[in-house]
Parts: C-alpha cells; sequence; structure tokens
C-alpha cells in the first residue's frame, strides 16, 4: 500500500514535467513576461493566479483562475489580450485590474506578459 502512494505523486511530477514548455525553449520575451508578471510592482499576477506549469511561480492564490491551457481557453491570443488590458469589457464584475486602461502596464508590458501566459 505505502508503495503504491509513492508512485502516485511521482506520475503526476512526471506529467507535469512532461507538459511544461521547456526552459532552453524560452526566448527573451518570455523571460520579460515572466519577470512582469512575478513582478509585485508591475503585474503581480501570483497575487490571484497560481501558474502550475512554472515552477519559479511559488503562489497559493486561488482569487482567479489559474494560468493553465491558455490555448484552449483562448484560441485568439487577440482575446486574451484584450483581457489583460481591460477584463471588464467580458466581465463587468471582474476583480482583475484593468492593466492596459489604467496604464499599469505598457502596450509592450501587456504583450510580454502575454508571452509568458500563452505558453501555459
Amino acid at each position: 500500500m505505502g508503495a503504491g502512494r509513492a508512485v502516485v505523486p511521482s506520475v503526476v511530477v512526471a506529467l507535469l514535467a512532461a507538459s511544461a514548455p521547456s526552459a532552453a525553449t524560452e526566448t527573451a520575451a518570455v523571460a520579460a513576461g515572466r519577470a512582469i508578471a512575478h513582478d509585485v510592482y508591475k503585474g503581480n499576477c501570483l497575487g490571484c493566479h497560481q501558474v502550475p506549469g512554472d515552477p519559479a511561480a511559488i503562489s497559493l492564490a486561488s482569487i482567479g483562475p489559474p494560468i493553465v491551457a491558455m490555448k484552449q481557453r483562448f484560441p485568439d491570443r487577440a482575446a486574451l489580450r484584450e483581457q489583460l488590458w481591460d477584463s471588464t469589457v467580458r466581465n463587468p464584475y471582474s476583480v482583475m485590474p484593468p492593466f492596459g486602461k489604467h496604464r499599469v502596464l505598457t502596450e509592450e508590458e501587456i504583450d510580454l506578459v502575454l508571452e509568458y501566459i500563452y505558453r501555459y
């Protein structure tokens, strides 16, 4: 029984590792987007979201949905960018800050964050 329990976590870890983007394939834009998303004075995405595919994204947040399956959830990249720019367009009751509308992030910073989160 104890041996079976040890297998399950290792299988989960292996599956997550296999599905996570490789650090070797990370571009400068993705790295810059990660820096903005993790910066508490800029994007601060980890204040509300978890990014299970990124081992550097340590967060216990549960206010917003986890950053997973982004290509499936937002097949149109432009729709995800619009969500980052002003989430209240799709949901007037959203607690997500309108990063572009309120100029929390520049247009370039929004594009970089998009590069980062669209990987997951």
